[in-house]
């Protein structure tokens, strides 16, 4: 069973066939079609440092006294949460995480007597 050899002319047709059915004209390139993630504005990497510095404050103030740490932590956590973006999630947790140490702290001092400011 011989194959049978294309000439050179009918090689040339099918290439330029297959270089026709690309969309964006390039011959060459990596077929891929995820989008490139959008760079983010610095205000966002703050808004994250600010979330997570909130989220440490809180925990740190169920421990030491909460009424001078926690409000301060969540007054870090609103600022993040105002400005948004890809920590925008980050910011909601960092809330509610204030909002439950507040709780917690108080109600931790008060059982073992500990100062509350």
């Amino acid at each position: 069973m011989a194959a049978k050899a294309q000439s050179p002319a009918q090689a040339r047709a099918a290439w330029s066939a297959l270089t026709r059915l690309r969309a964006d004209g390039s011959r060459y390139g990596a077929d891929v079609s995820a989008t490139p993630h959008p760079q983010s504005r610095p205000a966002e990497t703050v808004a994250g440092f600010l979330a997570t510095a909130g989220i440490f404050v809180s925990l740190v103030g169920i421990a030491y006294r909460p009424l001078r740490l926690i409000p301060f932590a969540i007054l870090l956590s609103l600022i993040a949460a105002g400005i948004g973006g890809r920590s925008e999630r980050l910011a909601t947790y960092a809330v509610a995480i204030g909002a439950a140490s507040f709780a917690i702290g108080l109600a931790v001092a008060v059982i073992t007597s500990h100062p509350l400011w």
